[in-house]
């Protein structure tokens, strides 16, 4: 396997991350996932915008053009032997003395990770997914919002949760805020629609303000919906007319099954993608043909 480190493409073993680097020693530093179609990054530019907004707000000097980074993106994956891939780009605090910082990380490493994209059979995924209530509540976010960063023990604790529950294949867990509010799954964002209206919760919740998610909401108020991001509980969820996940990746997922705490089931709607999850996701999939740019 071909990674990517600071710009350079070589073979994974012969790859070296100093162990002073403070993303392994403090968690200090941030990532995105993103997919390619037709071999070209998918809103590059909105996932580096959050990439260094939240390296600004962490002390990482780090900028990147979108030109280099999509060429490095498009190297990477032809030595690999994909046409598209599932990409992570990890920017790490860099190589530092022991002990906290004292000023801004000026080094920062830069490290791209590729794998093929999960193969989706559209009849089973219009079917839907099962989307579990989990005990293990959202943590707060880092700073006044949630970044993506290598702080991910949170989602990994219910991941294990989520396993050990017994779940069916590709089901997904779902957080709540300390406050008891409905917040985000484990990899994804939440939306549900009650009487026409697009609800997401707030990103006061301690959500990651996620870039599909962003798309979505831009999407459906286009489409003339009434959209709303607000505080919702798990009763309110279970009286929703449609729901659905987003996540770069996985675009939008329906879910046809709520599963609370203690096991019990709900079937939403009629057991299949609603009409404004399947209208939603016709949209998306043709704004991808557009290289970002809204059709």
């Amino acid at each position: 396997m071909k990674i990517g480190l600071n710009g350079t493409v070589l073979e994974a073993s012969e790859a070296v991350i100093s162990v002073y680097d403070h993303g392994f020693l403090y968690g200090m530093g941030l990532f995105e996932t993103f997919r390619t179609y037709n071999g070209t990054p998918f809103l590059l530019d909105r996932h580096l915008n959050r990439l260094h907004a939240g390296c600004e707000q962490l002390g990482i000097r780090y900028q990147s053009d979108p030109e280099h980074i999509a060429a490095w993106v498009r190297e990477l994956i032809a030595a690999n032997g994909l046409e598209d891939a599932y990409i992570r780009m990890t920017v790490s605090a860099g190589e530092a003395e022991l002990g906290l910082p004292t000023g801004d990380y000026e080094h920062p490493t830069v490290l791209m990770l590729v794998k093929a994209l999960p193969s989706i059979n559209d009849a089973v995924h219009m079917r839907g997914r099962e989307l579990r209530l989990m005990q293990t509540r959202r943590n707060t976010p880092e700073g006044e919002i949630r970044y993506k960063s290598l702080h991910y023990m949170n989602n990994i604790i219910a991941k294990r949760e989520l396993l050990a529950s017994g779940v069916s294949a590709g089901a997904e867990g779902l957080m709540l805020s300390h406050e008891g509010w409905l917040a985000e799954g484990i990899v994804s964002n939440l939306f549900f629609v009650k009487d026409n209206v697009v609800c997401t919760p707030a990103i006061s919740t301690g959500i990651l303000p996620g870039i599909t998610r962003e798309c979505v909401l831009e999407l459906a108020s286009g489409e003339g919906y009434q959209t709303e991001e607000g505080l919702y509980s798990w009763d309110m969820l279970l009286q929703a007319d449609e729901v659905w996940l987003t996540n770069s990746i996985q675009e939008l997922v329906p879910v046809t099954r709520l599963t609370d705490i203690l096991g019990q089931t709900h079937m939403v709607g009629n057991g299949e993608a609603g009409a404004i999850t399947r209208q939603l996701l016709t949209l998306y999939r043709k704004w991808t043909t557009t290289n970002g740019e809204m059709y």
